[in-house]
């Protein structure tokens, strides 16, 4: 490739990072290649063709994608673009999602319509003309523009290539690879057990004409001595004909912006952060309501960052009470997540604290929660619904969608976030506005007391706004609480993806990887046939 951001052969060339399950590491692979990329002077970019999320971000343009292809264009360098994902789906329940096409919502549609199942769609859904087909020219359009303006693109496929049962509408995983032929890598996650049988299955599982893409393999988060898996990956050689391209070990601490699929277990789980002692004489806890459908819990993420700040997520009553700060995070269902917090007690809870001073934060859907009424013709459609009464606001679900990237101010200092809601909001009263201009007025959110709502994502990742409102927690908290003056979440971020573009120059086979991605896929790659040996 060309160091300095030629194209290798006049054509940009690309990679496929498959897995063998969902939560392989396929994103944090496809990042640290990006980054590994980029650090050679090599223009790239990050590419998946349908990503299933709930943690999604909006670009310049204003267009919705996954937050993972969002990382991995920080990790390459450059502007995020709805060419990165073109397809979105973001699920409502176990059986439908809102499909969001070119960064626009297109419609709800369930699995069983959207993937041309028996019997099509529910009524009212939204159909596309010409199905798949419509969609997989949408894809393969989007990646090879991108081929056309980066030497390479790092492709990052979903779920399994094996799963046999959706081949056929496949847009994402061998579908596109086919499409666009590209060499494909599969990744295995060797933590969990069975990486050899889930290789070779995945492998032996696929046609012939899909085999003939798959180049090799990459193990994920190995830990101990690598000499002792070395006679395994030669015997997976022996079996498949295809070489392992790199051992990476598991890392530790990597505070990357994940995916998630219809449902995240939370449960009692800790947001990773810096390993360093509190500024002052106590830490500040923060509690964040794992409510149903919950969307970019990845906005806590900044809170976690700073020392001695513990977060945890809970969905329990008592677990609130030695909270210092509870966080109603974003949600694809405001109105499910309502009663769920009702049924559960923790409507109850979070009222009693906001009676006794003590500090609540809503983020975009649990900003809609803190609310007096809620009309929602739209999500749930459940017409009007009371809200929990904390601040006065009334929300209306509009048909088209919020997506924007606002700058404003709050408590003094600047902040920078996105929105990505159809709740508007009307404001009614309460002590001030959240977000303003920075000349006095309102763009977003409220206060009253200690209770806070506002629907711009990602604005507490603004250095100076997060340790003036933690100041202002702390205060309120009654705590010794000191933000450290010199957190920087952006640069923090920068490091790990440093760390992950170390990982696949330190333990991968990069020179093999640049053949790949400059050649194509490599001829004479034997079929492996289900059930040998």
């Amino acid at each position: 490739m060309n160091g300095q951001g030629g194209r290798a052969g006049g054509l940009g060339g690309g990679l496929l990072v498959a897995g063998t399950t969902s939560d392989a590491g396929k994103s944090v692979v496809t990042a640290g290649i990006c980054r590994w990329l980029v650090r050679q002077g090599v223009k790239v970019a990050p590419f998946k063709a349908q990503n299933m999320s709930l943690n999604s971000f909006v670009t310049r343009e204003g267009a919705e994608i996954g937050r993972a292809q969002a990382m991995q264009a920080a990790a390459a360098r450059v502007e995020p673009t709805a060419l990165m994902n073109p397809v979105l789906l973001k699920p409502g329940g176990d059986r439908s999602s809102q499909v969001v096409l070119l960064g626009k919502p297109v419609g709800e549609l369930s699995a069983r319509g959207y993937f041309g199942g028996p019997g099509g769609s529910s009524p009212g859904e939204t159909q596309y003309a010409g199905g798949r087909e419509q969609l997989l020219g949408t894809v393969t359009d989007c990646l090879a523009e991108l081929r056309r303006t980066h030497d390479a693109v790092i492709c990052e496929g979903a779920g399994s290539p094996a799963e046999i049962n959706l081949r056929r509408t496949d847009i994402v995983n061998m579908g596109i690879a086919r499409a666009a032929r590209i060499p494909v890598v599969v990744v295995g996650d060797i933590d969990r057990g069975g990486v050899f049988a889930s290789f070779f299955g995945t492998t032996a599982l696929l046609s012939k004409e899909d085999q003939a893409l798959v180049a090799g393999y990459l193990v994920n988060k190995f830990r101990g001595d690598v000499t002792l898996l070395e006679p395994g990956l030669d015997m997976l050689r022996q079996l498949t004909g295809r070489p392992t391209l790199g051992v990476l070990p598991y890392a530790h601490g990597l505070g990357i912006d994940e995916e998630d699929g219809l449902r995240v277990s939370l449960r009692g789980a800790v947001r990773e952060s810096v390993v360093a002692p509190p500024h002052g004489a106590d830490v500040l806890r923060v509690a964040v309501c794992a409510v149903p459908l919950m969307s970019n819990f990845t906005d806590v993420d900044a809170l976690a960052a700073e020392p001695g700040v513990v977060v945890r997520f809970v969905d329990r009553p008592e677990e609130l009470a030695d909270a210092d700060l509870v966080v109603l995070p974003g949600t694809r269902g405001t109105v499910r997540a309502l009663a769920w917090l009702r049924e559960r007690g923790l409507a109850d809870a979070v009222a009693r604290r906001a009676a006794e001073g003590r500090p609540v934060l809503g983020i975009c859907g649990g900003y809609q929660l803190l609310g007096e009424h809620i009309d929602d013709e739209v999500e749930s459609k459940a017409g009007a619904v009371e809200g929990l009464g904390l601040l006065p606001v009334r929300v209306r679900f509009a048909v088209e969608k919020t997506l924007a990237r606002p700058l404003g101010e709050a408590l003094g200092e600047p902040v920078e976030g996105y929105e990505i809601h159809h709740g508007v909001a009307e404001v009614t009263g309460g002590d001030e506005a959240f977000m303003t201009d920075g000349r006095g007025k309102a763009l977003d959110g409220c206060r009253v007391g200690s209770v806070w709502g506002t629907h711009w994502h990602g604005s507490l990742e603004s250095d100076a706004f997060r340790r003036a409102f933690l100041r202002r927690v702390a205060t309120d908290a009654g705590r010794a609480f000191v933000p450290a003056p010199d957190t920087r979440f952006g640069a923090l971020r920068e490091e790990q993806l440093d760390r992950l573009g170390d990982l696949i120059e330190e333990h991968a086979d990069t020179g093999a990887l640049l053949r790949l991605i400059e050649k194509g896929v490599p001829e004479g790659l034997p079929f492996v046939p289900p059930g040998a040996p």
